[in-house]
């Protein structure tokens, strides 16, 4: 357990806000004994324990899609991609190696299991990042083969803070935020699912925060999502602090829009979306547009290509809610790297983070970027909305201007994201081909730092708030102003509020988020001039860590 001389923990902070509950430590592992009991008990032929892996994974997948069918946004993504790895033949094959070299079928799938968690691990990036729902995959198969309840996150009555060494996916998306009213993990870092869909659920939330698992249950925990922080031991205004965070959060939900600074100037605050149930959800609050359609996401489990007609019927759910009512920013195919799609990803690449992947897919098969620019124009036309189109991964400006010709072609508007540090620094130029810039802070901020986003142990060098990031961000927004074009943020950092203020006096024009941060972005905007935005992105420009910068932003902002 957590000693008294370390009654403060630190960690990365995901999602702000300050609570007051009990702590509630997660272990979801299986029961030793059941599983031992099923290795002892064995079968007759290496298909006879085959036959009973299929059969547990396929359930293990069904229950992850059925989750997936009740969740939206990120939550049905993660879940939809976990279904998809359970049933992977290749994961399947390694099982059955293990079994036929005379390995006991736990053995055997805990083998499997860690071959691909070694080769994920490996890759980097948010490959590394599926390593948690592999083990996640491993615990639900072997409870269903040992007659077990699938682990799972029991939450008890009343509210709670929930800690955990790691969550997955299908532990996360299920979660009730009347009850679970932040999460700490000890692993994870601030673009890791946990994260995603703790801004989804708008929930403080805490990453990486070392020997969280050893705090007593029941322990009762100020959790600072802005600072940081873990407090073991509050003083006595915990609860006043606790409960003055609560009312602004309520002042917060309270926040009807548009996006403007407190002296008028205009901020879209726009919507990520996943399809067409996502695009929906958003359309019914205050958001004024989509800035970022993940279309990769739409076509996780297809083994061959859609159609253009299948393509157009399901890019038209996403930009129906929005005909006439602002512009929904398409981007083409995030392929490979973390999001391997059967039809489009190359394979046993080495380092696929750096690799073949978003539109450098399209030099070796130019007809997938053609086919899907067809069924986004047909799309755009059935329904009316304002589309824009976006490429990602985008490094040259060249690369900029082919893109824009074919996208032009179809009477869309072209723009393309800054990933790549030399997209950012080449961002007047690009400026001269396309007509919009979007931020994905995400994957700029690992380049950039020379860190992989999901290393826990890197954190630190994979925050948004470090100057340098900023540094890049400023260079690109500059060139829109001088440009006279818009410039968008749609990574993880558009949603923090803090940062919001500093982005925004940066030169960003917009900022696209999971719908369920808006209101707190749009609240913070809402109260700052634009003068003060100004102060505050030179605050963080000069700041010497994350830490001080979010220390200086905070203080210049009251």
């Amino acid at each position: 357990m957590v000693t008294s001389h370390s009654s403060v923990l630190s960690g990365t902070p995901v999602v702000p806000g300050i609570v007051l509950a009990p702590v509630h430590v997660v272990r979801t592992e299986v029961d030793p004994a059941a599983l031992e009991a099923l290795e002892r008990r064995g079968f007759d032929q290496p298909e006879d324990a085959l036959a009973a892996y299929e059969a547990a994974a396929t359930a293990v997948a069904d229950g992850y899609a059925r989750r997936a069918e009740t969740a939206s946004g990120a939550a049905a993504s993660v879940l939809s991609a976990s279904a998809g790895l359970a049933r992977d033949k290749g994961l399947r094959v390694a099982v059955e190696k293990h079994l036929r070299a005379g390995e006991g079928l736990v053995a055997s799938v805990g083998a499997a299991v860690e071959q691909f968690a070694t080769l994920f691990s490996g890759m980097g990036g948010l490959m590394a990042e599926r390593v948690t729902d592999l083990r996640d995959i491993e615990r639900r198969v072997l409870a269903h083969l040992a007659g077990e309840p699938e682990p799972g996150v029991d939450v008890p009555e009343g509210i709670s803070v929930l800690v955990a060494a790691d969550l997955a996916p299908s532990d996360t998306a299920a979660l009730d935020p009347a009850r679970v009213v932040a999460l700490v993990t000890e692993r994870g870092g601030p673009t890791s699912h946990t994260a995603i869909i703790a801004r989804q659920l708008g929930i403080p939330c805490l990453v990486g925060v070392a020997g969280a698992t050893g705090i007593a249950p029941g322990t009762l925990a100020l959790v600072d999502g802005q600072a940081g922080t873990i407090d073991l031991e509050p003083g006595p205004d915990a609860a006043a602090r606790a409960e003055a965070d609560l009312t602004r959060r309520q002042a917060v939900a309270a926040w009807t829009g548009p996006g403007r600074t407190a002296d008028g100037h205009p901020v879209a605050l726009l919507a990520n979306v996943a399809d067409g149930s996502s695009a929906r959800d958003a359309a019914a609050g205050q958001v004024e547009g989509v800035g970022l359609f993940r279309t990769e996401l739409c076509f996780l489990d297809r083994r061959e290509e859609p159609t253009v007609a299948e393509q157009a019927d399901v890019y038209a759910e996403v930009l129906a809610p929005f005909a006439g009512r602002g512009h929904v920013v398409v981007r083409t195919l995030d392929a490979g790297s973390d999001k391997p799609i059967a039809f489009a990803t190359h394979e046993g690449e080495e380092n696929p983070a750096l690799g073949v992947r978003g539109l450098r897919l399209a030099a070796d098969n130019p007809g997938l970027l053609e086919r899907q620019l067809d069924a986004i124009a047909i799309a755009a036309e059935r329904t009316g909305a304002d589309t824009w189109v976006m490429a990602p991964m985008v490094a040259t400006v060249q690369e900029a201007a082919d893109f824009a010709a074919l996208v032009r072609a179809r009477g869309l508007k072209p723009g393309v994201m800054v990933e790549v540090p030399a997209a950012a620094l080449m961002a007047h130029r690009m400026l001269e081909v396309v007509d919009f810039l979007s931020i994905g802070t995400n994957d700029l901020t690992q380049y950039a730092m020379a860190a992989d986003r999901l290393a826990t142990d890197l954190a630190h060098l994979t925050d948004p708030w470090q100057s340098a990031v900023l540094q890049l961000i400023a260079i690109t927004a500059e060139a829109g102003r001088t440009a006279g074009k818009p410039v968008g943020i749609c990574g993880e950092a558009a949603a923090d509020p803090l940062l919001a203020p500093v982005l925004v006096g940066l030169g960003i024009t917009s900022l696209s988020m999971a719908p369920a941060a808006v209101a707190a972005v749009g609240a913070r905007l809402g109260s700052v001039s634009a003068g003060l935005c100004e102060d505050a992105a030179e605050a963080a420009l000069g700041a010497l860590s994350p830490a001080l910068g979010r220390e200086a932003v905070a203080t210049l902002l009251g």
